[in-house]
């Protein structure tokens, strides 16, 4: 393998760590009667029903294994998962939605949790994409607005727990909202985190979990990112009446509501990050896991990257090559119309920022196998990249600055593709040093 196929390969490797199947199998366990969650134990002559209530691109693959360890136990359920993430289940209902246009499926996932009584488990799988996914909006506003709220932050250059503070704050699910539909059953929470740092309230915007953020962290976020303008007046409005105390807000830290409940992460950037570190090792690489919380934007992350590099390039005490990994997710501010998502604008921010070092290459790719507004994971790029365009007449800073990443690939190659990979625990930085 030359270098780039290596990258690929150490990438998939740490996508192969968080895959589902491994992550519920080591999580779930059933003895006679004792069903076993992590470190808690639940008695099943005692309950009822058991309902499976989740939502996120990885969520529908959670509900399979679920059903291969509980089997015909499952009452029921509902699940909500990205197009082309979808598993036939048999005792647990799948819609296949885009972002965010599954609103039947949620009222239908509020009815079940109506119905759960005292002597039930409900069982809440959630993964990246779930915040959009678990959709409902405001009796004052409508689909149309939501979707268009949804747009403007994901493309305003706000991390995922400020976007998850905003759609918590106009919701009826998220935000802990899901709980108190839930109860008086009792009910766990099982994570695949896509967010930096794993806070456990901003992964699929915290149905089931405590809500640290409020209406007026919600209006802050629009007045900070420059929103409100571009708002629909009924979702403004909506905000607003809520910093006012006129309409209700999330449950926090310390309601009963969560008395007695569990939340459990089955998969991590950093569970991924391990991964990808045995197999380079393996490979016969040094390799080190600098960060399992990158975040930022492409160019402050470059000029971490650059001095990482040189760090260990420099370093004769250490055996080469070297492979250095970082796990997180970066943000992009979108200004143009172009095709592409975070992990190929920064791949092509690398290529002109880092491409003057010899002996380097560099991949960036997201667990989901989704980058943006197109169906590639990412791309990998080396010290060639930039000279190899330029001879052909391609100018990978017009690209850049047109925010079109996906043709500038297109065009010269470096493309990772991998499909649906059914988990989701952010991105993954790979960088060879020869």
């Amino acid at each position: 393998m030359n270098n780039r196929e290596t990258a690929e390969h150490i990438f998939l490797a740490g996508v192969k760590g968080v895959l589902p199947g491994k992550l519920i199998s080591d999580l779930f366990s059933v003895k006679g009667s004792q069903l076993k969650i992590g470190y808690q134990n639940y008695d099943l002559g005692k309950i009822s029903n058991i309902y499976v209530l989740g939502a996120g691109k990885a969520s529908a693959s959670m509900g399979h294994y679920v059903e291969n360890i509980l089997g015909k136990r499952i009452t029921g359920g509902h699940i909500i998962t990205k197009y082309g993430c979808y598993c036939k289940l048999r005792y647990i209902k799948v819609t296949e939605a885009g972002h965010p246009v599954s609103f039947m499926a949620t009222e239908d996932i509020l009815n079940i949790a109506d119905k759960a009584s005292d002597d039930d488990l409900v069982i809440c799988p959630f993964s990246g994409g779930g915040s959009s996914l678990l959709a409902d909006y405001p009796e004052i506003s409508s689909a149309d607005e939501i979707a268009r709220m949804n747009e403007m932050l994901i493309n305003c250059g706000a991390d995922t727990s400020k976007i998850n503070t905003v759609r918590k704050h106009l919701s009826k699910v998220k935000g802990g909202q899901l709980a108190r539909r839930i109860r008086p059953a009792s009910f766990l929470t099982v994570l695949l985190s896509d967010v930096v740092g794993d806070p456990a309230d901003s992964i699929a915007s915290g149905p089931t979990v405590p809500d640290n953020s409020t209406f007026a962290d919600a209006l802050k976020i629009i007045e900070d990112y420059n929103l409100r303008s571009q708002m629909p007046s009924g979702l403004l409005n909506y905000l607003t009446e809520g910093v006012q105390g006129r309409q209700q807000e999330t449950p926090k830290p310390g309601d009963p509501l969560f008395a007695d409940t569990r939340t459990f992460f089955a998969g991590t950037n950093r569970l991924a990050l391990q991964a990808a570190k045995a197999e380079a090792e393996d490979l016969g690489f040094t390799t080190f896991i600098l960060t399992s919380e990158l975040f930022g934007d492409p160019e402050g992350a470059c000029v971490w990257f650059r001095e990482m590099i040189y760090k260990y390039k420099n370093d004769n005490a250490l055996q080469k090559p070297v492979c250095l990994l970082f796990g997180g997710e970066i943000t992009v501010k979108v200004t143009r119309g172009g095709m592409g998502g975070r992990n190929q604008h920064l791949a092509l921010t690398a290529a002109l920022r880092l491409g003057n070092i010899p002996g380097i290459t560099f991949l960036s790719a997201g667990t989901d196998g989704n980058d943006g507004n197109t169906d590639m994971a990412g791309a990998v790029v080396d010290s060639e990249t930039v000279h190899d365009a330029l001879s052909t007449n391609i100018d990978p800073e017009k690209y850049l600055k047109e925010f079109d990443s996906f043709h500038f690939f297109k065009s010269v190659g470096g493309h990772i593709y991998t499909g649906p990979t059914m988990t989701n625990v952010m991105d993954l930085v790979v960088i060879i040093v020869d």
